[in-house]
């Protein structure tokens, strides 16, 4: 750049002493904002700022042998580069254009150079997109296309080029759907009948519709192009249409063509695109096309003829569930998800599970639900899932059962006690209540009482809090829910309506207003918000400038009290929107009529109050009015919820939350990360930047007041000074446990708050002038004096370590570490146990100076640092939900478990580094690990290579194509013929390990990031060298939750 130009603005540019310095002149006029390059980014960003300059040199120069001279000057201090190199001085620069072996000629190339890159737009000038694309063609050795729909015109242009692939033997694969119906299936016989092509179809049409139009054309020179853009495969789109898309190169843009090929495999991998046979699946595809181009109800498939196969949501849900069962041996269990997410689907898949797991009969099972509607669609889902037609009987509305032994009954029908006299108690084994929120009525009390010796029990919810204070979770779960579906899992599997969720500041200041751990005081919101007419006309007036008809919205008001719901009515009424209040008190049948009346547009709004938080069902809810703060995550989220279902012609929910100046202790971050799913640090720089990075079609807008009071916020919280931090902890413990000692559970249980709040990523923290360790022993002394706290500066060092061990997650480890720190002594055979060497290498990652055994002696003595660990240990049993397995290949005698997560130090010692060798865990910092004695080879990957939240330039290296399949990048030198490539070419038949461990990023909130433990990996294939693109498959599917985060695409 032209650094004496400097113009205000946005750059990206790097900082040369001469951009320093004019930084510095004006320092006082002009404010810059400079952050340091991160590494992952520093090759590209470097390379592209040389690229720059030397291409600017060049031009410059007047004769070929200056330019010739000035490059080989620049080549010459290139190391890596070969002897032969540089160019040639004996004739003008050339360039290869191709290589063919006689008698074969060479293909002719398209218009756009394979290295460049265009815009083609059909205009004059331009090379039109058919013609390019058959010129393509013919120089590929390999094809993949993906089109949202694919037509008869557009493969007639093509023909000849596609028959000529096949002839040479060139692989072709074509993504398609059948959206709209517009896919012809005379195209798509063409393409495999005659072209050899292989066609994978997605056929579903309820979520988000796949636009995507594109071409890779794969060549082992390693010149692919791509082209991606607006053109289906069709003759207008191809030949005269108004298209525009963009030619990509893998030599000037490879970021964007290694995307391409990763969304490409991950598309091409998944269940969601089908294989294609015309004998096979012609008949589907008719069907399925007919029924999209005229928005047809989708007729229902035999139940035989189904492979039902979880969502991954759902598969999330089945992973916690055996959690539960297997791990920790609970066996009544309770889920809550969204209406509309799939509930009876995941109660048949676990049903299915439970079956496989069964020698002998199918397990009794009885389901309850409330409805006969609900019944007849449940056993259609049990039925399909189980591929049984006969599976099941109805009990209700005249329905009578013969066996007995796998029941859908209506609640009205089996809690009678003369219906439940005549069963056992343990009559069913499997016994599912769907819409368990109603547990606590007494005909729900009575049947879950009597039925008591099942085998498994389980409850279904979206609403586990009722408005009538009935507490189900810690009634009948123990407080404690299995699987919990997060808002914005659903939004990103497409199961919801997309929300726009607006911040309107009203200019109200309730930071005085009485607040306490559980909220504000209601008579003090009231006596605000009652009758405040100032605040009452932003509402409206936000309400008519962000909806875009009030005057058809259906919309619900949540308010503060049934005064202020009224009154809120009335504000409506008077400014033309007809509204109605609705609260705890209103009579049911007219709450039922004012419902009605919404339903059908008579009126506009109801206002509420102790009511719609949960029992209430009326998708076409397509607006939220928020219009008191709440800081409770689960009444946030039922309140948001009541809008969230899909419906014919709803697109979004619009909400509306009226935010005022709010006391210092309101969390803005407990809503926000139920709204996003993302954590405190991130939501942070998310509400400056506009929150980015929201599933698709939802959107967070907050105006400048709103913004500014949310930063500030989540800063406070984020930033909690140890002064407000041990405040917090003193007025969140009882006076007993001022004095006995507060646990490190409770005080995150009562604040919502997790671990990173306690352990920060420093050793060390300052009080009053006073240093100690980051540890939760010392802030309680701190918050609560009486307690008494003296360890040793031997043990306060230890004390520094207590943050390396929040990850821990899984029994093998919560037992074993237990285990140790309470031993009498130091003995030989303890000393040589996995498990304590792991330990001991979490405190001392490069080993104790006086070796293992004084090293865990002097833990057995730290008695704060082995009361600390059982606390976390404590927690973390609370929040795991962990299914851990050995490993295999003759590691299963290691303490390392697949789907466990681990420190690097834990994980190298779990493998038998500084225990079976000499090394030190702490000492090697490289991403691989050769362990010759166990002959195990140890990757470990980070996803998010960059701290950047987007980064082109270093994404798509490594990244699961399936649950099983994942593609991993080697380190940048390895050659596919090296003895590390051979090493992983061949493990299998030289009868070696590769465990592949993963972490999403380098550092989180509390510092570096632990691995989870994917297993034993089994080599599948590679490409290139140099670094190396290998594609490893597990041994066992990655779990649910992680597979989300380290897949490429959604």
């Amino acid at each position: 750049m032209n650094v004496p130009e400097l113009q205000p603005g946005l750059y990206e540019s790097l900082v040369t002493t001469g951009l320093e310095r004019v930084l510095q002149e004006h320092e006082d006029e002009l404010r810059n904002a400079v952050h340091n390059i991160d590494e992952a980014d520093l090759p590209h960003v470097l390379s592209r700022y040389v690229a720059q300059h030397v291409e600017q040199e060049l031009k410059a120069l007047k004769t070929t042998e200056q330019r010739v001279e000035f490059v080989n000057a620049i080549l010459a201090s290139i190391r890596s580069l070969p002897q032969d190199g540089q160019l040639s001085t004996n004739h003008k620069p050339r360039q290869l254009r191709g290589v063919a072996r006689p008698p074969h000629a060479l293909p002719n190339p398209p218009s756009t150079p394979l290295s460049d890159v265009a815009l083609l737009t059909n205009a004059k000038g331009d090379p039109q997109l058919g013609p390019e694309i058959r010129l393509e063609m013919q120089s590929a050795d390999r094809v993949d296309v993906i089109m949202s729909f694919i037509k008869w015109s557009g493969i007639r242009v093509l023909e000849d080029q596609l028959l000529d692939l096949r002839r040479r033997g060139v692989p072709v694969r074509v993504l398609t759907t059948t959206y709209m119906g517009a896919t012809e299936k005379k195209a798509l016989d063409f393409l495999v009948n005659k072209c050899g092509a292989e066609v994978h179809i997605s056929y579903d049409n309820k979520t988000t519709r796949l636009h995507a139009k594109a071409w890779v054309f794969h060549r082992k020179t390693g010149y692919d192009t791509a082209y991606i853009g607006s053109s289906n495969l069709s003759h207008a789109a191809m030949v005269d249409g108004l298209e525009w898309n963009v030619r990509a190169s893998r030599v000037q843009t490879p970021e964007l063509v290694e995307k391409f090929e990763t969304t490409f495999e991950s598309y091409w991998q998944s269940p969601m695109f089908e294989p294609y046979g015309p004998e096979a699946d012609g008949e589907r595809l008719e069907k399925a096309l007919n029924e999209s181009s005229t928005n047809k109800t989708p007729v229902s498939l035999l139940a035989s003829s189904l492979d039902v196969r979880p969502y991954p949501h759902q598969a999330i849900i089945l992973d916690d569930l055996q959690h539960e069962r297997q791990v920790l041996g609970i066996h009544k269990n309770l889920v809550v998800a969204a209406t509309g997410t799939g509930k009876t689907v995941v109660a048949a898949l676990d049903y299915r599970r439970q079956c496989e797991d069964t020698d002998g009969p199918r397990p009794r099972l009885l389901f309850i639900a409330h409805r006969q509607e609900i019944l007849e669609q449940s056993l259609r889902t049990f039925r399909d899932v189980l591929g049984d037609g006969s599976f099941g009987e109805l009990f209700c509305s005249g329905y009578l059962p013969t066996t007995w032994d796998h029941v859908f009954a209506s609640i009205q029908s089996f809690s009678k006690e003369e219906q439940l006299s005549r069963f056992d108690p343990g009559h069913f084994d499997v016994i599912i209540i769907d819409e368990f929120h109603h547990g606590s009525a007494v005909s729900y009390s009575r049947l879950i009482s009597h039925f008591t010796e099942y085998r498994e029990f389980l409850g279904l919810t979206a609403t586990p809090e009722r408005a009538d204070g009935q507490n189900i979770v810690a009634h009948y779960f123990g407080g404690r829910i299995a699987s919990e579906l997060r808002l914005w899992t659903a939004l990103d599997n497409d199961l919801l309506v997309p929300f726009h969720y607006f911040g309107v500041a009203d200019g109200v200041d309730v930071s005085r207003v009485q607040f306490t751990a559980g909220g504000y005081s209601v008579a003090g919101l009231n006596k605000v918000y009652t009758g405040n007419d100032a605040r009452a006309r932003k509402i409206i007036a936000a309400t008519n400038d962000i909806v875009s008809d009030p005057s058809t919205m259906k919309a619900l008001g949540f308010c503060v009290s049934v005064e202020h719901a009224e009154y809120m009515a009335r504000v409506f009424n008077e400014a033309g929107i007809p509204s109605e209040a609705v609260t705890g008190h209103t009579d049911p049948t007219i709450r039922a009529e004012a419902i009605d009346k919404l339903a059908h547009g008579e009126l506009n709004c109801l206002m509420a109050v102790d009511v719609f938080n949960e029992g209430f069902d009326l998708p076409a809810i397509d607006t939220i009015l928020m219009m008191r703060p709440t800081q409770s995550a689960t009444i946030f989220i039922q309140q948001l919820g009541r809008g969230l279902r899909r419906t014919q012609g709803k697109s979004v929910l619009t909400v509306l939350d009226f935010v005022g100046h709010q006391h210092k202790d309101f969390r803005f971050d407990i809503k926000l990360r139920a709204l996003t799913g993302q954590g405190r640090k991130s939501l942070q720089h998310s509400a400056k930047e506009g929150f980015p990075f929201l599933p698709a079609g939802s959107q967070i807008v907050l105006d400048s007041v709103v913004r500014e009071e949310v930063v500030n916020n989540l800063k406070s919280q984020l930033d909690m000074k140890i002064g407000a931090f041990l405040v917090d902890v003193h007025e969140h413990s009882s006076e007993i446990e001022r004095q006995q000692g507060l646990r490190l559970k409770e005080y995150l249980d009562r604040t919502d708050r997790g671990l990173s709040t306690v352990y920060k990523a420093s050793a060390k923290r300052t009080y009053k002038g006073v240093s100690g360790p980051n540890s939760w022993r010392q802030y309680e002394a701190w918050a609560n004096t009486r307690r008494s706290f003296n360890p040793s500066v031997a043990e306060q060092l230890l004390l520094e370590r207590m943050r390396s061990f929040v990850h821990v997650d899984d029994p093998d480890r919560f037992r074993g570490y237990r285990r140790i720190l309470n031993a009498d002594a130091v003995t030989p055979e303890l000393a040589r146990d996995p498990l304590a060497i792991m330990l001991y290498y979490s405190f001392w990652p490069s080993g104790h100076s006086e070796g293992i055994e004084v090293g865990l002696e002097r833990l057995l003595r730290a008695d704060y640092v082995r009361d600390e660990l059982d606390q976390i240990i404590e927690f973390q049993e609370s929040r795991s939900r962990v299914v851990p397995q050995p490993l295999s290949g003759g590691l299963e005698t290691q303490p390392v478990r697949s789907h466990a997560t681990y420190s690097r130090e834990e994980l190298l010692a779990g493998l038998g580094v500084g225990s079976i060798n000499s090394e030190k865990p702490g000492s090697i910092r490289e991403g691989v690990k050769w362990v010759p004695e166990l002959k195990t080879d140890i990757l470990l990957v980070t996803l998010n290579k960059s701290a950047a939240d987007y980064s082109p330039s270093t994404m798509y290296r490594d990244y699961a194509l399936t649950e099983t399949l994942f593609h991993w990048e080697s380190q940048s030198l390895t050659r596919a013929e090296s003895a590390t490539g051979q090493r992983y070419i061949n493990h299998e038949r030289d009868g070696s390990n590769v465990v592949l461990f993963v972490r999403e990023s380098k550092v989180g909130e509390i510092g570096t990031e632990p691995y989870t433990c994917l297993g034993n990996a089994r080599y599948v294939s590679h490409e290139g060298e140099k670094p190396m693109q290998i594609v490893w498959e597990l041994e066992r599917p990655m779990p649910a939750r992680l597979y989300e985060i380290a897949k490429a695409v959604q």
